[in-house]
């Protein structure tokens, strides 16, 4: 029988580095007074191959982690991960592609939403719908975290961002890496406020953002 997992080498690359971040966050208290901290519910769109999920949801206090995809395969990769790391706090993957509306009903609303390496790989309106999706979702002090490659200012932060960026417009003119200021921007006109912007590994950046 095929294995359907899958695993993409960026993610034990960044996985830690991600869940330190979130941990200052996601139970502390800092963004959301629901009276219980621990009681966090999760909403990760593009989830790929799963293996964030799998990996982050057992060690942040979180109630559930919802993954989804719009890719058939990569949801059955989400699915096995899921069964072979007996994840019982991440649910099964749900069909979302960002662009769709209506995005499918969920039964928890999210006190988080997550977002990795995503908006550089789709074309802008993909970020666009995005944010819409988080603002209506979202209650106020909930968060939109959203990690990778940006330009700020106008300018790559490293040349090899610069070359990823010109092999992603190779593959489809309409990918590419953003930038910060008009991801902020756009975030902002849809009641989507900057709580922080972090460096991490190999250039990439978290962005939270917090529903005002």
């Amino acid at each position: 029988m095929v294995d359907p997992r899958r695993y993409a080498p960026a993610t034990a690359r960044n996985r830690e580095p991600i869940l330190d971040f979130l941990r200052r966050w996601v139970g502390s208290g800092r963004a959301i007074d629901n009276g219980d901290h621990t009681a966090w519910n999760v909403l990760e769109v593009a989830s790929g191959s799963g293996e964030h999920a799998v990996y982050l949801a057992p060690r942040l206090p979180v109630a559930s982690w919802q993954p989804s995809d719009a890719d058939a395969d990569c949801r059955a990769s989400i699915d096995a991960w899921r069964a072979y790391e007996r994840a019982e706090r991440v649910l099964p993957a749900i069909d979302l592609d960002v662009t769709r509306r209506p995005w499918p009903k969920l039964e928890t609303a999210p006190d988080l939403l997550v977002c990795v390496n995503m908006i550089h790989i789709a074309p802008w309106v993909a970020c666009e719908r995005l944010l819409d999706g988080a603002a209506a979702l979202l209650a106020p002090g909930k968060l939109l975290y959203l990690y990778g490659p940006y330009r700020r200012d106008g300018r790559h932060t490293a040349p090899s961002n610069e070359a990823f960026d010109a092999s992603l417009r190779a593959r489809n003119p309409e990918w590419g890496v953003r930038d910060l200021e008009a991801v902020t921007s756009a975030a902002r006109e849809r009641g989507l406020e900057v709580a922080e912007i972090a460096s991490m590994p190999s250039n990439n950046l978290s962005l939270l953002l917090s529903r005002t």
